[in-house]
């Protein structure tokens, strides 16, 4: 038998939200269920309800910074228990069998994964995300949160977390290692927290120096205001990573020339337009010029505990459920410090 739970609904591309009651699934075996207290607005939300990344599927619940607590499990579930405090990301399923999935990068599942909102599970069908005050979830794709992190702090880590998380350690990220952060967002402000955790000499790029104090805050050693043309020139041949956390085109080229021999530029944010690169940028110094999506359950389990052993959580507005639609905007502007967060019982429906 299914459950119903209230939910903030988008029935179309850029439609407001309307709380009402959604669906879940009957409890499976391996399933655990999930009181959802707090669900963070990731900027990939807003792409997905506006159908900036392509045709959607409506009605939508996006969100997939999701922070609850048990509250039922299955006949075989072993590794949560009721009470415990638990996250659940961007995915809510994968094949389990393929070379990725036993790896431990569900995200790159050769069936596709199953995303936690705006996708179709293997029977067809649409997922339905964290905004709401419950989900069902496959045991493999739930988090245990370690005590220490707050829920509201901890949900952002889901997502904005591990997506900042996997490729600063992909990319050896550790004492002595320089690190660029570009733009101090969302991500940005994640990717500053873990990569001086990490014990990286931080530098943040933003377009003005709006943001400067916060940047030394959270971690960083040194800010640069973009909008002065040569602020990266001093700069060259620097950092050993430069990640780009910005969803925008910017001029890749000035960023790589900041980047050392054997160093690496990489993206996780995406822009719905194409970076144009010059070759001899990367051919040259040997430079690499690369993307990362996310991570997998077993990277996003190992995340939670390194923010925990070093007193990380994401810096959070968290908001009542009337305020989503207008947050929307904010989150485009920039004006936000730096996640907003849903307390998902102010959903009256």
């Amino acid at each position: 038998m299914t459950t119903t739970t209230p939910a903030l609904v988008a029935d179309g591309p850029g439609a407001p939200f309307i709380a009402r009651q959604v669906e879940r699934r009957t409890l499976g075996a391996d399933d655990v269920s999930i009181a959802i207290s707090h669900a963070g607005i990731c900027h990939s939300d807003i792409h997905q309800v506006r159908e900036e990344w392509g045709t959607a599927i409506f009605p939508m619940v996006p969100g997939h910074e999701i922070a609850g607590v048990v509250t039922a499990v299955g006949d075989t579930v072993t590794q949560v228990k009721v009470g415990d405090r638990v996250g659940v990301g961007c995915m809510v399923d994968s094949c389990g069998e393929c070379e990725m999935c036993k790896d431990g990068f569900e995200q790159h599942c050769e069936r596709g994964a199953v995303m936690t909102y705006n996708g179709r599970g293997y029977d067809g069908e649409p997922t339905l995300g964290g905004y709401s005050q419950s989900v069902v979830v496959s045991e493999r794709f739930v988090c245990p949160i370690p005590e220490g992190i707050g829920m509201a702090e901890a949900a952002p880590l889901l997502c904005a977390g591990v997506t900042t998380y996997s490729p600063l350690k992909r990319w050896g990220v550790g004492p002595g290692t320089k690190v660029g952060v570009v733009g101090l967002g969302g991500l940005g402000h994640m990717g500053v927290k873990f990569a001086a955790a990490m014990g990286a000499e931080v530098t943040v790029f933003s377009r003005t120096s709006a943001k400067a104090t916060d940047a030394l805050a959270l971690g960083a050693v040194e800010h640069v205001a973009t909008s002065d043309p040569q602020a990266l020139r001093p700069l060259r041949n620097r950092f050993d990573v430069v990640l780009n956390t910005v969803s925008a085109d910017l001029d890749m080229n000035a960023y790589l020339r900041t980047v050392k021999p054997r160093g690496v530029l990489v993206n996780v944010g995406l822009p719905t337009g194409d970076y144009a690169l010059k070759p001899g940028l990367l051919v040259g110094n040997s430079r690499v010029f690369a993307g990362s999506n996310i991570g997998g359950i077993p990277e996003t389990r190992e995340m939670l505990e390194f923010a925990a052993r070093h007193g990380i959580g994401a810096t959070v507005e968290v908001i009542d459920a009337a305020d989503v639609t207008a947050a929307y905007d904010k989150v485009v502007a920039g004006d936000v410090r730096y996640r907003y967060v849903i307390d998902v019982s102010t959903i009256r429906a």
